[in-house]
């Protein structure tokens, strides 16, 4: 069986987390919003406490997260969701970045089918973006300013605390996509200003399809201005209807306390096998593709010199399971956009594989480094 080495795109689920699941559907199968029997109690009780774990760790108020099915659709509420005050205020502004997840950049190339205006801006050959790329921009006009906390494809961190901090000073919100980096970084995500969050589950081996966006009320206790995307009811204090996932839910939170627990511990196992990566291609021809100084332990973006990606994977498929890019682009067969914002020339874009890992990842580099060397 193949080294599964793509956990950037999702995790397996920890087994812990996985059992608790099972408890949930086996005995806790009622309604969250069935009020009228202890079925639904049950539910509703097992939810609110994983909304509070949850919370908890992003040291927020519990009424401040609301539920969703990941990372794609809280991104999409709150860019989206701001469309109909950006439009009647006329404070129609956004900012984001050219490296962001598709969900950010496809729903702000939308707003500006409806006469918003966007501004994307590219990093440099680091892959991390200036702080004053973005502040330089913002006017009285900004409403939104989106960022990732940690690129998918390079693993490069960002500088949402700098980002975080002058935005608190504006009048602009502030969005962060930490999906990549909430269970690994959590206390710069603690640490950070902002408005609204993404998480999800299935990057810190909790459940596929169920995630979370924070949306904080200010010092005058009003939230950004979102609407709901969908109507059907007053699920979530209105921001999204629909019948809650009631095991999915605990197992995210269950799975978002094991990897706060356990991050730092996570993390140092995470970058011994870094290095362990890299003594093994000691000698062959790469280069790295984002800045390592500020690359997170569990990613690695490579280009290996004189080798087309498609022809490793095809060599390697049988051993190893990596890729060369976000998964939202994986059915395209159009060079990474991510390197090609970075500027990268084409060839290397086109040798660049994405390795990503776990703490408990058991994976023979050598053996992966003598494929490519046989490939040189």
């Amino acid at each position: 069986m193949a080294v599964y080495l793509d956990y950037n795109a999702s995790a397996p689920v920890d087994q812990r987390v996985l059992e608790c699941m099972m408890e949930v559907y086996r005995a806790h199968y009622g309604n969250a919003d069935s009020r009228t029997h202890t079925f639904g109690t049950d539910a509703k009780a097992i939810v609110a406490s994983a909304r509070e774990q949850i919370s908890e760790i992003l040291r927020i108020d519990s009424t401040d997260l609301v539920f969703t099915s990941g990372s794609t659709e809280s991104n999409n509420m709150a860019i989206l969701g701001l469309l109909e005050y950006a439009v009647k205020s006329g404070q129609n502004h956004f900012i984001t970045t050219a490296i962001e997840h598709k969900s950010v950049l496809e729903a702000m190339r939308y707003l500006q089918t409806k006469g918003c205006k966007v501004d994307i801006i590219s990093p440099d050959e680091s892959g991390r973006i200036k702080p004053e790329q973005i502040l330089s921009l913002v006017t009285e006009q900004t409403l939104l300013v989106s960022m990732m906390h940690v690129n998918s494809e390079t693993g490069v961190i960002q500088p949402i605390e700098e980002v975080g901090e002058a935005l608190s000073k504006t009048p602009a919100y502030f969005h962060i996509d930490a999906t990549q980096g909430f269970g690994k970084l959590n206390d710069t995500l603690r640490k950070t200003k902002y408005d609204m969050l993404s998480v999800t589950a299935h990057k810190l081996g909790g459940p596929q399809g169920v995630g979370a966006l924070v949306i904080k009320r200010g010092p005058n206790y009003q939230r950004p201005p979102v609407r709901p995307l969908m109507y059907g009811g007053q699920q979530e204090r209105g921001f999204r209807p629909g019948t809650t996932p009631v095991a999915l839910v605990a197992g995210f939170a269950l799975a978002s306390q094991l990897c706060d627990k356990e991050a730092e511990k996570h993390m140092m196992a995470c970058k011994k096998i870094k290095d362990q990566f890299f003594t093994s291609i000691a000698g062959l021809g790469y280069s790295l593709n984002g800045d390592p100084q500020y690359c997170i332990p569990s990613t690695v973006n490579i280009s290996f010199h004189g080798i087309d990606a498609e022809g490793i994977f095809l060599a390697v498929k049988e051993n190893y399971a990596f890729s060369n890019g976000s998964a939202c682009n994986s059915g395209s067969h159009a060079p990474s956009y991510v390197l090609t914002a970075m500027g990268l020339p084409e060839d290397r874009i086109n040798q660049a594989v994405r390795i990503s890992w776990s703490h408990d990842t058991q994976v023979d580099f050598q053996a992966l480094a003598g494929y490519v060397k046989n490939m040189i």
